[in-house]
């Protein structure tokens, strides 16, 4: 499966965004899915992550409440919207899938990954 972020860009503080991820060459349904990002200097993190089917969905609890992730297996998509965004949000951000496991919050588990997608907040 190839995935394609967009969406990033450059926000101030308070702002919000809504990321894309495409999919595209398998169907999103045998994939558990996921949302993580890169700050600089820093390890990548998990944002949301899906279950196979999406009958599970986690956040890391930094975002819970300023967030929401989704997925439409049928448009072979998924979104993060992402709002009252903080500079400590500035990362890429890149989707990710793994066929492999159900559900994983480690980005080691996931095989496939987007290109990313810079999102910067200013304070």
């Amino acid at each position: 499966v190839q995935l394609q972020a967009s969406g990033g860009g450059l926000v101030q503080a308070g702002c919000s965004l809504r990321l894309s991820c495409a999919a595209s060459g398998r169907k999103l349904n045998n994939y558990a899915m996921g949302w993580f990002r890169q700050a600089p200097g820093k390890e990548r993190e998990f944002v949301a992550v899906f279950s196979r089917g999406g009958t599970t969905t986690n956040y890391r609890d930094s975002v819970k409440g300023r967030f929401t992730a989704s997925r439409d297996d049928a448009k072979n998509t998924l979104w993060l919207q992402m709002n009252n965004l903080k500079p400590e949000d500035t990362a890429v951000y890149y989707c990710a899938a793994t066929q492999i496991y159900f559900y994983s919050t480690s980005s080691n588990d996931y095989d496939y990954w987007g290109q990313g997608t810079l999102v910067t907040v200013s304070s």
